[in-house]
């Protein structure tokens, strides 16, 4: 299994980043292609500012199929503006974990 996490920091108006989330994440829940071969989770640190996204996917279609989506360019665009600019993405392997997640 592939994954990402992107970290930035941000302080603004958090009606206007939870709604874009959750317009994010309610996206890829109504994508019937994906068909749960794509998983998305956001984290808020301890200091109140610094986010954390994980996405995970199963292969290089599913990717590509959801950077292909209006509603993927969208959000893109939008933590870009959260972050001030590129925000820190690091892709990775899965290399174990526990349960089914």
């Amino acid at each position: 299994m592939r994954a990402i996490t992107i970290t930035y920091t941000y302080s603004g108006d958090e009606t206007a980043w939870k709604n874009a989330i959750d317009t994010f994440v309610s996206a890829l829940d109504a994508d019937a292609e994906l068909n749960g071969r794509f998983s998305y989770q956001v984290a808020i640190a301890d200091d109140r500012e610094t986010r954390i996204h994980w996405g995970r996917w199963d292969s290089a279609e599913t990717l590509a199929h959801v950077q292909a989506q209006p509603y993927f360019k969208e959000f893109a665009g939008k933590v870009r503006d959260f972050a001030g600019g590129a925000p820190n993405a690091t892709g990775h392997d899965i290399f174990t974990k526990t349960g089914n997640w």
